[in-house]
This record gives C-alpha cells, structure tokens and sequence, in this order.
C-alpha cells in the first residue's frame, strides 16, 4: 500500500479524498494556487505545496509543476479526482514515465474511452446497444446533413472529444442543423483542441441511467448498482439518486449486465461510470463512459456501504477487488443535491464571495461534503459547486423527507446559491413520485427566471 498520495484537485473532492486516505493510515500531499492558501484541502492535508497562480491551466491543469510537487514530496501515487487532468492520458502516461502511480484507468483506456465516437464503435461491436448514429470521418458540411437526414431529426451533434455538456447541439430540423454543426464544432475546438464530430439520433426527454463500475489489474469488473441522474441543467447534473426509482429489476439486471461486458470490452482498471438513455418503452442506450470517479459517488456508497475512493486507492496498488457480483447488494435509497454558489434568477450565474455565515445540517442520514466554511471566500477562478448534500434513507419516500429537512437547515449567507431551487425540485409533485426525465426542469427554469 502507498505510504503517501499527493491529489491534484481542490475543493470538496480534495477534502474526500484526504479524508479516505487518513482512515487508511496514508500521507496526503496537496496542491494548492495562489488564491488558495486558506483552501480547506491545504488545511487538513499532512503537507501542502503551491503549484502556481490563480487560474486552472497555471495551477492544477500545470503538468510540470504538479509531478515536480510530487517527485519535492516524495508521494508515490496520485490521485486526480474528477475534472482538471482527471481525463487527460498524457498525465496519465507522465505519471507512469515518472515511476508514480496514477490512480485511475491506464492512458490506452482513457483515449479509447475518451474519444466518444471510438467508444460507440466498441460498444456496438460488443453487442452493447448505441443510439442509431455516424461515428465515422465526417469531412465536410455536405456529408454531415446527408448523415443527420439519413439518421432522422432530431439528432444530438457531439464532439468526438466531449465531456462535461461541451460540444453538444441538439437539432430539430434541417434548417437548423448547418449553424448548430459549425457551432459545435468550434465550441469543441476551443474547449478539447479537437474539432471532430460525430452525430446520433436525439432521445426526447430520456432517463438518463448510469452504473457504477470497478474493475482490477486481474480482469476482475462487478458494478454497484446504478444512479439515476436525468435532473439536469444544459447537460449537467443538478440532482441524483439512487437506486432508480422507475426501473424494473429485469431492466435494472440486464443493464448492470451490459455495464460489466462494456467495462470488460475496454480492459477497464479502477473506478469508472457507464451511462445510458432510457426510453420510455424501457429500450436503452450507451452513451458514454467517464474513466474516473463521480462527482454523485456518494449515493452509491451510501446504498452500498462501500468506499469507493478507498477501492480506488486499493486497485492502484494492486489489490484485487475483494468482493464478487452476488456480495454486492442495495440498502435503502440515496439522494444528492449538488449546492452551487450561483443565482437562479439570473441564468444561474455563478456568485463567488465570502461565506458570512455557514450552518451544515446533520442527524442520521444525512452527510455534506463540502471544502466550504465560514468566512472562507470562494475564488471566481472555478466551477460554482461548493458542496453535496447526501442523505439515505430505508426507501426513498424517506429519503425525500430526509432531503427536505436537511435542505431547510443548511444555510449558506454572503453568496448567492440554488438551495431554495433544489428545495422546489424535492417538492414537485411529480418528482415525489418518481415521474420525471431529463425535460423535467424545463418549465421550472423558465417559471423562475
């Protein structure tokens, strides 16, 4: 095992990281900017070291400076929680040239999965069902609105490179396609510095199902169950629970099935997440695979009672998973709430600012990871989320009240943020019944602008 982990991350999952890595007797190394000394991941790790100024691409997307702080610490292994470099295969491979253990999939995986187009030909190839689609070369504007009549409006244009809701256009008509594709593929560039498209048929308003996996370095994959995360916001998950509450066990069995063929398909090692559209005639698709850890992870361990930042500390140093497919079994239900420092009224803008005062609820079942505290002032330099209100409850009618009471006591004062927002949504009628997809706020964005 690694006596000591550097994490090239900030803010909550930082601070969850640190935290698992402690209760296995590891050392932890962070890595901080500028603008965040006072970080709550810099206070609680053994050691802290600067890596550059304030923005990503001088700091925690800085390569040279972050192997340099783990070769200056000694760390053997690093851990990228999620986004930054989480996904990049050239850390991956540096890492690897370097003699540190990258925790996570191997580069090979990352690129083959992280080319989305790539993906979907594996996974037809492995009989795991794709939406109808073109992932091949498109080398003109021509040959894309042949293929995206061929396939049928409406299509969803997406980078071939994507992630994260970048690169995606949904396309209704004809007409409307030739700016949507140029759009698309510009926005691609600018983000990925990869311009390539691919194109596949538009489910309206699907569930959008995913199923957490793990595999080793001895072939071994089992998943843990499956979250059901179709309350979004342009492509972003805003809410997440699990189990689902809508699918059927033999659906929930045949999935979780092909969840495990796909992740085999690919040699899969580590913590990884492979995603389906649902239809509402129950047909489901692949959609993508993301090679790292979940920012909703938590309700699968709350449902599971296993750590999964823990498991991937333990395959990284080679360890084999230590449970079989039939250990694996569901208790209760979990929901997530993702508090982001943004204003609803105004298209949700983020709000940085300092936090003038702070109350975290607490009581059985209820868990807040969070890197925030009070007085701390979030930096304008990063993504909006500053914590993740998690309950668990022995089903979800349970678990709806939990969230409702613990959504109530946490206050967060000095920055605007969408509690209020995520309290409506817990209250839709429709949501305590289970009733809903990835159109469901739609007409509630629209009611509260």
């Amino acid at each position: 095992m690694f006596k000591k982990i550097l994490i090239a991350n900030r803010g909550e999952i930082a601070v969850r990281i640190i935290r698992a890595c402690r209760e296995m007797g590891i050392i932890t190394v962070a890595v901080y900017s500028e603008v965040d000394k006072d970080a709550l991941h810099t206070q609680l790790a053994d050691e802290a070291i600067c890596i550059g100024p304030a923005r990503s691409k001088d700091s925690y997307l800085n390569i040279q400076n972050i192997i340099s702080a783990t070769v200056l610490t000694g760390a053997e292994a690093i851990h990228p929680g999620f986004g930054f470099l989480a996904e990049n295969s050239k850390f991956a491979d540096i890492c690897k040239e370097c003699n540190i253990k990258f925790i996570g999939p191997d580069s090979e995986s990352i690129d083959l999965i992280g080319n989305k187009a790539k993906a979907r030909e594996i996974m037809k190839a492995s009989g795991i069902p794709v939406l109808p689609g073109y992932e091949g070369k498109i080398d003109s504007e021509k040959e894309a609105l042949y293929i995206a009549k061929h396939i049928g409006f409406p299509v969803m244009i997406k980078a071939s490179a994507g992630g994260g809701g970048k690169g995606i256009r949904i396309v209704k008509s004809e007409e409307e396609f030739l700016p949507a594709y140029n759009t698309a593929r510009a926005e691609a560039k600018a983000c990925f510095n990869d311009d390539s498209i691919y194109l596949e048929k538009y489910l309206e308003n699907p569930r959008h199902i995913e199923f957490q996996i793990l595999g080793d370095e001895y072939g071994n994959v089992i998943h843990l169950g499956e979250r059901d995360c179709s309350i979004q916001r342009k492509n972003q998950k805003l809410l997440e629970e699990a189990p689902s509450a809508i699918l059927k066990d033999e659906i929930r069995k045949e999935m979780g099935n092909m969840a495990v063929k796909a992740a085999k398909a690919v040699n899969y090692k580590n913590a990884g997440t492979i995603e389906f559209l649902l239809d509402d005639k129950d047909n489901y698709y692949f959609m993508e695979m993301n090679t790292r850890i979940q920012v909703e992870h938590p309700i699968t361990e709350m449902i599971t009672g296993i750590d999964i930042v823990k498991e991937q500390i333990k395959i990284s140093a080679g360890e084999r998973i230590r449970f079989n497919q039939g250990d694996i079994s569901i208790n209760g239900h979990a929901i997530e709430c993702r508090i982001n420092a943004e204003n609803p009224q105004e298209d949700f803008k983020p709000c940085p600012g300092k936090i003038e005062q702070l109350n975290i609820p607490g009581g059985p079942g209820v868990r807040f990871d969070s890197a925030i505290y009070q007085g701390y002032t979030i930096p304008p330099f990063y993504d909006s989320m500053i914590g993740k209100l998690i309950v668990h409850g022995k089903d979800r009618k349970e678990a709806i009240m939990i969230m409702k009471r613990a959504l109530g006591e946490l206050v967060v004062e000095g920055v605007k943020n969408n509690i209020d927002f995520q309290l409506d949504i817990i209250n839709e009628e429709n949501f305590e019944k289970g009733i809903y997809n990835t159109g469901f706020l739609k007409d509630k964005l629209v009611k509260h602008r």
